[in-house]
């Protein structure tokens, strides 16, 4: 599950974690948007729930200095040793850019760059020197984690897909439906032993399916009007589906845009259904190669109207054990 859920204080969440434990769930995952920033949910669940699985996905390649990400995720690793993953990704101009005030320049070779600077500074090593995007002068971590955790990589299209398969402990996927996996994985080419494949998964799961298609048309017009998303989009084959929500778009007409992203890109892109229906959808990422689906729980009537048991109430259904509920 990706966390931590919306509508819910970080100090609250012992409790979320609790229920999602209980229902099967084996990982939380945090992501690093506008809200919490990825680190502290996770440090929280470290203590709070011993045995669950932690990742980051994902956190900018530019919004810390190299040594500064490298300290994070090393303390994070002590914290959970053999239990945490670290996902990195090039994120986007406007969180880059726009919001955190950093050139949003060569994402592809920074994130390279960052990928090989932590793989060195997590193992113990003294890194000493320039990469293409940035120099490093004699930077050795005081706190080397005994188990360095796994680097994994955010990617999208072949060059990074590549460049995951190729250097990194696994790949992040974001954005896609479970028919697009298979092209995906195509260009990360041979899995190694212990290459990760996770997917975040946007659910909404309600038997309302207006409110679940209004919330994901959106989403999809903030994020897939982003260049870098939209070009996925277009390899992926939706080119000719989006091309009216991305002219509307650029032309400042936002409802126009909203109103062009067709059903079947929003019920491939964002499940939705009653919580059984939603998690065989799920199950067909796994089917076609993902090892780790990671939920991201969008709102529903029915939880918005309703307490916290009623949120435990569906995680119970949406989690691996659900049957047993």
């Amino acid at each position: 599950m990706t966390v931590p859920l919306g509508g819910v204080s970080l100090a609250d969440h012992a409790a979320v974690y609790a229920a999602l434990e209980r229902a099967g769930f084996t990982d939380l995952w945090s992501s690093e948007v506008a809200g919490a920033d990825a680190f502290t949910p996770l440090t929280l669940a470290a203590t709070w729930q011993p045995r669950m699985r932690l990742g980051t996905a994902v956190v900018p390649v530019y919004t810390r200095g190299p040594g500064l990400l490298a300290m994070s995720a090393a303390a994070l690793a002590e914290v959970a040793p053999n239990r945490f993953a670290l996902g990195i990704g090039a994120s986007s101009p406007v969180v880059v850019g726009d919001w955190n005030a950093v050139p949003y320049d060569e994402p592809f070779r920074r994130t390279r760059d960052v990928l090989r600077f932590l793989r060195a500074a997590l193992a113990g090593e003294t890194v000493d020197g320039a990469f293409d995007t940035f120099a490093v002068r004699r930077f050795a971590m005081e706190r080397p984690p005994a188990a360095p955790p796994p680097v994994m990589l955010a990617a999208l299209r072949p060059g990074m897909l590549r460049l995951a398969g190729a250097e990194a402990d696994g790949v992040i996927l974001n954005w896609l439906a479970a028919g697009d996996v298979p092209r995906a994985l195509a260009e990360v080419g041979e899995r190694r032993a212990g290459f990760d494949v996770v997917a975040r998964i946007f659910v909404c799961p309600t038997e309302d399916a207006a409110h679940a298609r209004a919330l994901g048309r959106r989403l999809i017009t903030s994020y897939l009007t982003v260049p870098a998303y939209a070009a996925f989009h277009r390899w992926l084959g939706r080119g000719d589906a989006l091309a009216p929500m991305w002219k509307a778009w650029a032309d400042g007409d936002r409802r126009g845009a909203l109103a062009a992203v067709p059903d079947e890109v929003v019920d491939a892109l964002v499940l939705h259904g009653s919580p059984e229906q939603v998690r065989e959808q799920v199950r067909r990422y796994a089917d076609a190669g993902v090892d780790v689906p990671v939920l991201a729980l969008l709102p529903t009537p029915e939880l918005s109207a309703a307490g916290p048991e009623a949120l435990a109430a569906l995680i119970a259904r949406l989690g691996p054990s659900g049957q047993e509920h």
